[in-house]
């Protein structure tokens, strides 16, 4: 079975939850870290999927907002500072679908959690490192979505508007979008950094 391992900077976590009841307030995770296991040309027989990224790097576009949900009321990055998502089933339910069962580790709660997982495909792409084309590497793409409620992670401030209705809805909806290079394409380039 290959191992393929994300490539951070082109892979994202997403995330939208309502707002003030009539809109979506949005954001983002960048430096996604972590690998699976998968085969493209037989793609029935993945197995183990793990992402890993940084709670403070959370970005919404709004410094005083994120410096908000970095604070003890949502991820309380300070005692929790990683969320984590380990596959503990992976199930091929279409040509390029997959159901990734696993446990969702925010503020140091896991609970389970299923993502709908889409193949993207696979390429043969340069590496460039500064004007230095290391390629070539073997890619592929996944993109995957899930929704969980946030209380379930200990994430329950909330405040009321004056009309009904709250600031913060309870579901938020994921959207994780990797690319992933193999690992052998990863160890020959760290090889060829250590020569120079």
């Amino acid at each position: 079975m290959a191992k393929w391992i994300f490539e951070p900077g082109h892979s994202a976590a997403e995330f939208a939850v309502r707002h003030m009841m009539v809109s979506h307030m949005r954001g983002l995770f960048k430096n996604v870290h972590g690998s699976l296991d998968f085969e493209p040309d037989s793609p029935a027989d993945a197995a183990a999927v793990e992402a890993t990224f940084k709670a403070a790097g959370i970005w919404t576009g709004d410094d005083e907002r994120d410096a908000h949900l970095r604070g003890p009321d949502f991820l309380n990055v300070a005692a929790h500072p990683d969320i984590v998502f380990r596959s503990s089933e992976v199930r091929c339910v279409g040509e390029a679908d997959f159901r990734v069962a696993g446990d969702l580790t925010l503020r140091g709660v896991s609970r389970p959690v299923v993502l709908a997982t889409h193949f993207l495909g696979r390429w043969q792409c340069p590496y460039w490192m500064g004007d230095r084309d290391l390629g070539p590497t073997r890619r592929i793409g996944f993109v995957a979505t899930a929704a969980i409620n946030r209380h379930d992670f200990g994430v329950s401030w909330n405040a009321p508007l004056e009309r009904g209705g709250l600031v913060v809805g309870d579901e938020v909806a994921i959207t994780l979008d990797v690319e992933a290079i193999l690992e052998s394409d990863m160890q020959r380039i760290a090889g060829m950094l250590g020569e120079r």
